[in-house]
């Protein structure tokens, strides 16, 4: 095994981005700990499996985001058993397609829980922890495209992506100092088994308001289906050596206008 380029703590990487990020990162020599909820521990060993063939280490940290002590737990866990911690991807992150007048305070608060105190207390503890240890480190995040331009029905989903970018950008100037940066991710669509279940949704939406939501998601540069693996490269490189003076920015998937 060769020595490491440091240890990596990815949320929501039982699946599809998150999954994706986790094994590009383990390729790129980062030892990695794997975050997701408790009922997707079978998920998670078989990424683990993944990674241990990619010839790095693994940690499994099952834990939910949006609860504080989960979250600080996970961070001291990680730190503790693989040697401290250099890069954070808040990645997990939860949709639903409702209209407006249809979703339940109890949509909004589940989703704002998960997709924004989530990467807030990712951050928070993360930094602490980079902080501590005095070496620097990358802090990155999960928005989307409907973090920088909205579509209809799913007003919870954009307002906690763009919250995201707020997130990020006044971290990135309070912790550029320490040699931390931070920066987040926007993906267009993507296939993922969080969009596949989408279809119980879409049976039940406003046909015409759908229809407008994915014609503005659908205007790109280049006719191809999204892959996860491609969010992987963009986030293998917001957490290289080289990304050292890019900060604060929230790097829209090139081919979505």
């Amino acid at each position: 095994m060769s020595i490491a380029t440091g240890i990596a703590l990815i949320t929501g990487s039982a699946q599809g981005i998150g999954r994706s990020i986790a094994l590009r990162l383990a390729r790129d020599g980062f030892d990695i700990a794997l975050n997701d909820v408790s009922s997707k521990r079978e998920q998670l060993r078989a990424v683990a499996d993944e990674v241990d063939k990619i010839g790095r280490r693994t940690l499994l940290v099952p834990a939910d985001v949006s609860v504080e002590q989960d979250v600080k737990g996970m961070v001291q866990d990680v730190s503790k058993q693989l040697g401290g911690l250099d890069v954070m991807v808040a990645n997990a992150g939860i949709g639903r397609l409702k209209s407006l007048i249809t979703t339940e305070l109890e949509d909004w608060d589940r989703t704002m829980a998960v997709n924004a105190r989530g990467p807030f207390l990712c951050y928070k503890y993360a930094a602490q922890q980079m902080i501590k240890q005095g070496r620097g480190g990358r802090i990155i995040g999960a928005s989307s495209v409907l973090g920088r331009s909205a579509v209809p029905i799913c007003a919870p989903y954009a307002a906690s992506k763009f919250a995201l970018r707020g997130l990020t950008q006044s971290a990135a100037l309070e912790l550029g100092k320490y040699k931390i940066t931070v920066n987040a991710y926007a993906p267009g669509l993507i296939k993922t088994p969080m969009t596949e279940a989408l279809e119980v949704d879409i049976a039940e939406a406003d046909m015409e308001m759908f229809n407008v939501a994915i014609s503005r998601l659908s205007t790109r540069a280049i006719e191809a289906e999204s892959q996860p693996e491609e969010i992987a490269s963009i986030v293998s490189y917001l957490a290289s050596k080289e990304a050292h003076f890019i900060t604060g920015k929230t790097m829209r998937k090139f081919q979505d206008f």
